[in-house]
């Protein structure tokens, strides 16, 4: 039988991790982690850190220059929160095609970072809006841009006797308009074949002053779009080559084929959404 703690503070969680941190697999919402356990009992660990109860990881908190999120709160609590619908709507809209509504009840915007997995659904919005990561350890804190927290598939940067505390996420620029697809088999539940963040800003005369990308299931880890942001900064719209785009889409991502797709309709999915984001195509929301 698995030994189960229950910590009844973020200190002495700490404690505990510090202490001895190889044999314990951290939960809080689980909806990975148990059914993980269920059909691979092999893997199962011997010893289980619940963090569900903590109450300093939990909770949204408006500031003059963003909002920030507890690490294990739930994204029915970010789907549903006034702040974020307004301001950062994307995010809204990621939590709500995360699962079902079951599962977006117990799952937590942490648990969907830290479970790593190169399809997850919150990850290109995080990107796209440029948040960091409040990482916790025995002795303090430290702080972390979330584009370096992926250091390969399923690898993170947190470090032994490290939990993910919260998310910090700035006010989108003015003017900006946001973008967010998720392409997949079914409505709910369902793994991304390919998902897309953007967040454009444009000057009064239509050249792009910024533009930041998160894409999922497209590489190892979530990933940003280096090239295609390089090529767009201080274009005007009308100055866009789709082929020229198309082109650097290419240079940024690396799918792969697998049961739920192809390459080739990976790289091509992309590269529609790229363009359908530059110009305001399809899901677009405004980021006043």
């Amino acid at each position: 039988m698995s030994d189960w703690t229950r910590p009844r503070h973020l200190p002495e969680a700490l404690e505990i991790l510090a202490t001895a941190p190889g044999p314990y697999r951290v939960i809080s919402g689980g909806t990975d982690l148990m059914v993980e356990s269920h059909l691979a009992p092999e893997r199962r660990p011997e010893s289980w850190l619940d963090i569900s109860g903590l109450q300093e990881l939990q909770g949204l908190q408006i500031t003059e220059d963003g909002i920030r999120i507890g690490a294990a709160t739930s994204l029915e609590a970010i789907r549903r929160h006034a702040e974020v619908v307004a301001h950062w709507p994307m995010l809204a809209a990621s939590a709500a095609v995360t699962g079902a509504p079951p599962i977006q009840n117990r799952a937590t915007l942490g648990g969907n970072v830290c479970n790593a997995s190169p399809a997850a659904d919150n990850a290109p919005v995080l990107l796209a809006y440029g948040a960091r990561l409040e990482i916790a350890h025995h002795h303090g804190s430290r702080w972390l841009s979330y584009g370096d927290f992926h250091q390969g598939y399923r690898k993170t940067a947190l470090r032994a006797g490290e939990l993910l505390s919260a998310f910090w996420i700035p006010y989108p620029p003015k003017h900006s308009r946001g973008y967010f697809r998720k392409v997949g088999t079914r409505a709910a539940q369902a793994i991304a074949k390919v998902s897309i963040a953007a967040l454009i800003e444009e000057d009064s005369g239509g050249v792009i002053q910024s533009a930041r990308f998160g894409m999922a299931s497209v590489a190892a880890t979530p990933c940003t779009l280096p090239s295609v942001s390089q090529y767009l900064l201080g274009r005007a719209l009308r100055d866009i080559a789709d082929a020229q785009l198309r082109q650097r889409v290419g240079q940024d991502i690396a799918p792969i084929q697998d049961i739920r797709s192809t390459a080739a309709y990976r790289l091509e999915i992309a590269s529609r959404l790229v363009l359908d984001a530059i110009h305001g195509r399809g899901e677009s929301k405004k980021e006043d």
